[in-house]
């Protein structure tokens, strides 16, 4: 095949210019000018990886290359068969092998280094926003690939370009390869018998050289199969995995024996081990010159339907023009918050990481990651990780989030409280089943001394964020009219047609309702079967102080709801229910130096100076700041309480001490060692609601320690300690009761993200919604002269400095808006137009 010579476009150039790198670059830097964080070596302390793509199509990508794609639900329908638990060396679904003619043999290499392992010269990974590019070079070669889905589609494109950076000419040749899952992921891994002989790839090819790789399972052929093919003719391919790696696999992954061949064998495969590899000569490449590919791997109902975007992106021209609406899709993202303050690692994630971050918890929930691992049908859309995840995007893509806010509303019972969490899929063909009740059905059996279920099939607090959600989307949008929108409650077993409806408005009274008539015996809110602490599950009439917070705080949220709306009577009767709890609490939940976490059905406490273990608990100070059911001095000794007991130079911990063996009576969180996930380690998901507790005190010094104490951009120096990504918070870092302290785990999927995202850029930089307009109400390091961020809302744009001439931590002396000095520190609502808000703290 001739060589082609192709013009490199400007949105496939790596930057000409890098910003600086970031603490020690023993792993890589961030480069905030191409807003992606480089990779300078494959061996990472753990694998790392990168999202691309949504849940309708789209998956995980490691810095390997491994690729982990599926369609709508990860569990229902995936495609590839990524293994998360093989070591980071081995092949993992997918990945590029470069042949280059070395005689009468081949010398072969991967441009991801996984699975050859061939020593290279040069190895980068560009860790973009929904992309991967990855930069290789040896052998006189250098190799880019850059890995996305182009928006709204349903397919996969890896770009590729072989450029000889050598003298004279290289005869090389490009083989591609996925291998296949059945759709149903958990059979793929348990049924060894049918999964097999269900699995089909056929082979298509094309007049003009072209081939399409069809795969299925059989019972999906008329209805959904998926394919792989290319822009280039091919020579040939492989469909059966025994045949691609040879003698009976005796071959391997890091050495293929078929390619050793001229061609591979055009196996199709019947049943078995599926896999797509095609062989695509480049030719000869001569010096200084370029060879251009892109691989397709997709799903449609059918080859026919696929037809069209196959035609597409065969076209390199399209594959460019995709790659760059993808990037003017985060540029206008992105742009809706960007900020200039004193701290580098700060704005780092505050204008790039962190919200992107955000919209991958939108959109994967905690459904699939490479610890949450999208197997069977348990997990799904968490009810109480998605309506927090959406209050982080709603600036954002406030539209888009207001479908999966209308989602979770619809598993609403008609009682008021939440199924736990449901299946896309399921409910999307309307099956009538697609809610269950979370872990609490590993409890359902077990009854108490009269013969009753003795727990709870409902959590807690489930049902009371969407309060807040709703209220995030109506301070944002000023749409009141959503709630007079008719939604159906979740009965099991009816389609959506045959259930009751209310309109949203009536699904959030009952969500409060639900709540003021399920109290313990102190008047405060029941736990159920769990609060947002998953791990303690106490029998039923069990009290929760979190719950109690999260009821009081939503009930602040419908008072806004309501004065908006103008209904007094309501916004007093919810006064009334705020002043009922918030006394409860303070008649019963003080320890003497912090807030009781739970009471027991017996009226026992939980976070309690008299316990062994679990003496204090961080949501049990923070909550009670936020919701303001804590005030004065008792609010200043709860969190200096946790400054003392809880704080630690790498976060703050849940809980300390930490439990040593495990007891029944108290679940899941003696099921860790001391200084693990909710047992005393540092919960990620915990820190940012301290931080806006501290920054309610006006303590903004206090505020940004928190923050700096987990910001992963700020660990790049420290990774063989942190282990975990740079780029996004992961959920835990092991606490300092236990050896490995300062290790962070479950990257990507976590409530970490959205809240870290709220902490600093409204309460920290203080910068929010609210029905009235755009409040501006920092609370910042003394030490900052000030700050300047672009916000824009309803709109406009508001370009807002900040200034600190007498360096205090809070207090608006002073703003102006247009021009015109305003009594307040809520700048009007504009509908279009750049407005420049200046404001002086003092």
């Amino acid at each position: 095949m001739a060589t082609k010579t192709v013009k490199k476009s400007a949105a496939k150039k790596a930057p000409a210019k890098k910003t600086a790198k970031v603490a020690a670059p023993k792993y890589g830097y961030f480069d905030d000018a191409a807003k992606e964080y480089v990779l300078t070596t494959p061996a990472t302390p753990i694998k790392w990886c990168n999202y691309v793509g949504t849940l309708n199509f789209g998956g995980i990508v490691d810095t390997t290359g491994g690729t982990l794609v599926c369609k709508g639900d990860p569990a229902l329908n995936r495609i590839t068969k990524y293994i998360a638990q093989m070591p980071c060396s081995d092949f993992k679904a997918s990945t590029i092998y470069i042949r280059i003619k070395d005689g009468k043999n081949y010398k072969i290499f991967s441009p991801f280094y996984v699975p050859t392992l061939v020593k290279l010269d040069k190895w980068e990974c560009h860790v973009g926003l929904s992309y991967m590019r990855w930069i290789a070079e040896v052998y006189g070669l250098r190799v880019q690939v850059t890995i996305f889905v182009p928006t709204g589609s349903n397919t996969l494109l890896q770009d590729i370009q072989v450029t000889n950076i050598a003298g004279g000419s290289k005869e090389v040749d490009i083989i591609p390869v996925y291998e296949f899952s059945h759709f149903e992921a958990e059979k793929q891994l348990t049924n060894a018998d049918w999964v097999p002989q269900t699995m089909t790839l056929k082979g298509h090819w094309e007049k003009d050289g072209h081939v399409v790789l069809e795969q299925y399972a059989y019972m999906k052929r008329d209805y959904a199969v998926n394919y792989v093919t290319a822009d280039c003719k091919v020579g040939s391919f492989d469909g059966d995995r025994r045949v691609f790696l040879g003698q009976n696999e005796m071959g391997s992954w890091a050495n293929p024996l078929s390619l050793q061949n001229k061609e591979l064998a055009n196996s199709e495969c019947d049943r078995g081990d599926n896999i797509a590899a095609l062989m695509i000569h480049a030719g000869k490449i001569a010096a200084k010159k370029t060879f251009r590919t892109c691989t397709q791997l997709g799903q449609e109902q059918s080859l026919k339907v696929a037809a069209k975007a196959i035609k597409k992106y065969r076209d390199l021209k399209n594959v460019d023009k995709a790659f760059e609406e993808l990037a003017k899709f985060w540029e206008n993202y992105l742009s809706t918050i960007q900020v200039k303050t004193p701290d580098a690692s700060f704005n780092t994630m505050v204008n790039v990481h962190n919200p992107r971050q955000c919209h991958t918890t939108k959109n994967w929930s905690r459904y699939l990651s490479l610890y949450q691992l999208g197997y069977g049908t348990s997990r799904g859309i968490g009810y109480r990780d998605s309506t927090q995840d959406l209050m982080g995007v709603m600036s954002h893509m406030p539209e888009e989030a207001l479908v999966l806010t209308k989602n979770l509303i619809s598993v609403q019972r008609p009682e008021g409280n939440a199924m736990h969490q449901y299946a896309p899929l399921a409910l999307a063909e309307d099956t009538g089943n697609e809610a269950n009740a979370g872990d609490s059905r590993e409890k359902a059996g077990v009854l108490d001394a009269n013969g009753n279920p003795a727990y709870a099939d409902w959590y807690g607090d489930d049902h009371l964020w969407i309060v807040l959600t709703v209220a995030t989307y109506l301070k944002e949008t000023g749409k009141m009219d959503l709630l007079n929108e008719e939604i159906p409650f979740y009965v099991a077993g009816k389609k959506h047609a045959e259930r009751p409806t209310g309109t949203v408005l009536e699904h959030l009274k009952r969500a409060l309702k639900f709540t003021r008539e399920h109290l313990g015996q102190h008047n405060l809110p029941l736990l159920g079967f769990a609060d947002w602490n998953d791990c303690m599950n106490l029998p039923l009439g069990a009290e929760s102080t979190f719950n109690t917070a999260l009821y009081a705080k939503a009930l602040l949220e419908m008072m806004g709801i309501e004065e908006a709306l103008g209904d007094k009577e309501a916004v007093e009767m919810y006064k009334g229910w705020y002043e009922d709890v918030k006394k409860a609490f303070n008649d019963s939940a003080w320890d003497g130096k912090w807030w009781t976490r739970w009471f027991d059905k017996d009226g026992n406490g939980y976070g309690v100076s008299s316990a062994k273990y679990g003496k204090i608990y961080c949501n049990g100070q923070s909550w009670p700041v936020i919701a303001g059911i804590a005030f004065g001095d008792r609010a200043v000794q709860g969190m200096d309480s946790l400054n003392k007991l809880l704080n630690t130079k790498y976060g703050v911990k849940s809980s300390t001490p930490g439990y040593r063996g495990f007891e029944p009576a108290v679940g899941g969180i003696s099921t860790y060692p001391p200084g693990a996930k909710e047992n005393g380690g540092i919960f990620l998901h915990t820190n940012p609601w301290v931080m806006i507790a501290e920054t309610i005190l006006g303590r903004g010094d206090n505020a940004f320690q928190y923050y700096n104490q987990i910001n992963p951009a700020s660990k790049n120096g420290i990774l063989d300690v942190f282990e975990s990504e740079p780029y996004c918070y992961p959920q835990n870092i092991l606490g300092d009761e236990h050896k490995q302290f300062g290790m962070g785990r479950n990257a990507w999927l976590s409530g970490t993200s959205t809240w870290t995202y709220q902490a600093a850029t409204q309460f920290i930089l203080g910068i929010r919604a609210s029905f009235n307009g755009l409040v501006v109400d920092p609370c910042i390091p003394s030490a900052w002269a000030g700050f300047e961020a672009t916000r824009k809302f309803r709109g406009a744009t508001y370009q807002i400095t900040v200034k600190n001439p007498d360096h205090v931590c809070k207090g608006v002396a002073k703003m102006v808006v247009d021009g015109q000095e305003i009594d307040s520190n809520v700048a009007p609502i504009f509908t279009k137009g750049i407005h420049k808000v200046e404001v002086t703290l003092g």
